[in-house]
């Protein structure tokens, strides 16, 4: 890749990271902020503006102004009423094909569509920028899953393979073979909080994070961190299973670090 690396920063701390990685490979960088989904600390430190989710005319001016070639999107982000998008006219002929009536996958498909067919850029994914962050096959953490927990993490596979046609989340908690919740709109946070609140008594739920079947990598791609392992550990759960090779952990050994000292499981496994 060469050229300016524009960077589409939803929220989490994936969208700086990929800034300094880039950064460190000597390639400028050029982040375009949504409002009310960026974390500013984590983009203020890079050449950025901010723009409002709607304002998509005005998003595509910055890439073209600051020589974007490659764009990356980066960091989860809150689906938007209609009425808080206030799309622009280039936004809105976006919408009329009905694009925010689809699922997620086939949202960003749609989007990713229209930044390269329309509109020139080629879109990349996470691990074009950061290989090292996907996620090797195998027991991350010392303590392996036991065989209760093994069967959560297949029944909760099973759940999200059957979801897959419905295109709605990429997570499920499940506990002693109950599916306490499904990621939606809400998030992967929410749902460890709400599957928290649902918890049985006896040995803690298990998350499980995989990607769609045909999901297009390039966007929205299964990612845990720091927070979601504290967030499970707080919420009592025993462990996080998610998708060797298409899942994104980023700060691996601080994501492995943190399951151990809070006696967490954390695995990677193909399909």
């Amino acid at each position: 890749m060469s050229g300016t690396l524009g960077i589409i920063a939803g929220g989490g701390e994936l969208p700086g990271l990929l800034a300094r990685c880039a950064g460190e490979q000597g390639r400028k960088v050029f982040i375009v902020a949504l409002e009310h989904q960026a974390d500013p600390a984590v983009v203020e430190p890079f050449d950025h503006r901010w723009v409002r989710l709607g304002a998509a005319a005005t998003a595509i001016a910055h890439l073209r102004r600051e020589n974007v070639e490659d764009v990356v999107l980066a960091g989860p982000v809150r689906r938007p009423s209609m009425s808080e998008l206030m799309p622009d006219l280039r936004a809105a002929r976006f919408l009329a094909s009905g694009a925010l009536s689809k699922g997620d996958d086939g949202l960003l498909s749609s989007i990713i569509r229209l930044l390269e067919e329309e509109e020139g850029f080629r879109v990349v994914g996470v691990p074009d920028v950061l290989g090292s962050l996907a996620a090797p096959e195998g027991n991350l953490t010392m303590r392996a899953p036991d065989d209760r927990e093994e069967a959560d993490i297949s029944r909760g596979k099973t759940v999200l393979e059957a979801l897959d046609a419905l295109d709605i989340g990429q997570a499920a908690a499940v506990q002693q073979g109950v599916v306490l919740g499904l990621e939606a709109v809400e998030g992967t946070d929410a749902l460890i909080r709400r599957a928290g609140e649902l918890r049985r008594p006896g040995p803690g739920p298990v998350l499980v994070k995989f990607s769609k079947t045909n999901q297009d990598l390039r966007a929205d791609q299964p990612t845990i961190g720091p927070a979601t392992v504290e967030g499970c550990a707080a919420a009592g759960f025993s462990g996080i299973a998610v998708e060797a090779k298409r899942s994104l952990i980023v700060g691996r050994d601080e994501v492995v670090a943190a399951a151990e000292r809070h006696g967490l499981f954390l695995k990677a496994l193909s399909r």
